[in-house]
């Protein structure tokens, strides 16, 4: 059910994708009221293919979450807003959350699932492929490389350990394009994973995943991974106080093990709240803080 009218509900949940569905359909079996604010703005959605979740593997990302959708809104007391939640404050004993078409939403509770944004290194070529020949998790997309030419486009030093983990699913060339400089144990480390080290620039991405060089050297590739940085989406976590940490790709909310927040009442699961992002870990960080919300109501 989709309504415009201002919602007074148990909980909100701000994101309607992997994490968002998974906290939700907690609450709904549990009979509370929820409203789900969703901009449809999936991480993958550049993707054809997800895999790596059980039961989903090689399946379109989008036809994961339109399947969940359609389960959550058979319970009759979710409402779902296809919106952008746009401000968060604290309301009395509960929240307020006001929407860009102009709802307002009262929640004692909130779950924000809003996920973060991909930053890719400046690269011409690299973000028209990102998510269909430019990745970042070998185990969600090694596989179908189908053992084949891969490159490891460096972004820090932390590109070391993705050259490390790749050999297991093709030949592996690292391009550290004056981003890092491996020492000689790392060195060493890579050659004993057959892993080739290119140093040269690299002056764009064409074709599949063809790798040009600035002296002019064009490797062709199956596949190219890359460490992007994230920034989680929005400022409502920012607007409610939630405190951040610093991750080695980038700052992600602090939460507990029951997934609340700094903020009492407001709980943060998905990809938004953890260093390392898949639909399988979302999906179990959304069903613990759906859990863990519904759990708060019975204690109020």
């Amino acid at each position: 059910m989709v309504t415009e009218a201002t919602d007074r509900v148990d909980v909100a949940v701000i994101g309607g994708s992997y994490a968002g569905l998974s906290a939700a359909l907690q609450l709904a079996r549990a009979r509370r009221r929820i409203a789900i604010i969703d901009a449809g703005l999936r991480r993958n959605r550049f993707a054809a293919h997800a895999h790596g979740f059980i039961g989903q593997d090689g399946r379109a990302p989008g036809d994961i979450v339109a399947a969940g959708r359609a389960d959550l809104l058979a319970y009759p007391t979710v409402r779902w807003h296809a919106d952008t939640a746009v401000a968060a404050q604290a309301d009395g004993e509960g929240f307020r959350v006001a929407l860009a078409g102009g709802a307002a939403i009262r929640a004692r509770r909130l779950v924000l699932a809003v996920g973060v944004e991909d930053r890719l290194p400046p690269l011409d070529g690299l973000a028209e492929r990102w998510g269909r020949s430019v990745f970042h998790c070998p185990y969600c997309h090694g596989y179908e490389l189908d053992n084949g030419r891969i490159g490891v486009l460096a972004s820090s030093e932390l590109s070391q350990h993705h050259a490390m983990l790749l050999p297991d699913w093709g030949r592996v060339t690292l391009f550290t394009d004056d981003r890092y400089a491996p020492d000689a144990a790392q060195r060493d480390a890579l050659i004993s994973r057959d892993v080739t080290i290119e140093p040269a620039a690299v002056a764009r991405i064409v074709d599949t995943a063809t790798v040009v060089l600035a002296d002019g050297r064009r490797i062709e590739l199956d596949g190219l991974f890359t460490l992007s940085r994230t920034a989680v989406n929005g400022t409502l976590a920012d607007q409610l106080g939630c405190t951040t940490e610093a991750g080695p790709l980038g700052a992600y909310l602090r939460t507990d093990q029951t997934r609340a927040t700094s903020v009492p009442g407001v709980y943060a699961c998905g990809d938004a709240a953890r260093m390392a992002g898949s639909i399988a870990f979302a999906v179990a960080d959304g069903m613990q803080a759906g859990v863990a919300a519904h759990q708060s109501l019975i204690a109020a």
